[in-house]
């Protein structure tokens, strides 16, 4: 296949697949480092979508950062492209699912997915139907991945010339 710039397909797509790459990490690192330093804020803003009960929201909270952290680390490094990509279109969906839900409940919460989160106070507008087109473009992001997960400058790359 070629574009009207002459530029195949075989060579744009692993360029592409860096820069898809490399920004869902930054969304993962980002999304992971602004909660990792107050555990309990994060827990706090799971509990804020009352799905779960307290204990096991604050376990989720805690847990969330690091594996939003685990994530961006194997996209930077290019390491099980696929599986991370596949791990974050699922996570992705979850919290596509959870907004929807508070949305729908009727619930004024912030998202609390580049921080602290909770309940909002009064007059504060929740956002939600930006917070899913944002989510579900990161979800775009992933599929991408998983589709075509070779790309420039990654560990799979490398391994894959090792053991062929």
């Amino acid at each position: 296949m070629t574009g009207s710039t002459g530029v195949r397909w075989p060579t744009l797509q692993p360029w592409l697949s860096t820069a898809v790459r490399l920004g869902l990490a930054a969304v993962w690192l980002v999304a992971g480092g602004s909660k990792v330093t107050d555990l309990a804020a994060s827990g706090r803003a799971v509990n804020a979508y009352q799905i779960f009960p307290y204990d096991l929201a604050m376990i989720v909270g805690a847990a969330l950062p690091f594996v939003e952290l685990a994530l961006g680390a194997l996209l930077v490094a290019g390491l099980a492209t696929r599986l991370a990509a596949g791990v974050s279109g699922a996570l992705l969906v979850i919290f596509v699912a959870g907004i929807s839900s508070a949305w729908t409940r009727g619930l004024r919460i912030d998202c609390g997915c580049f921080g602290t989160g909770g309940e909002l106070a009064a007059g504060q507008n929740p956002g939600y139907g930006l917070e899913i087109a944002r989510d579900l473009a990161f979800l775009v992001l992933a599929g991408f991945l998983l589709w075509f997960p070779r790309s420039r400058f990654s560990t799979d790359s490398h391994l894959d010339r090792i053991l062929t």
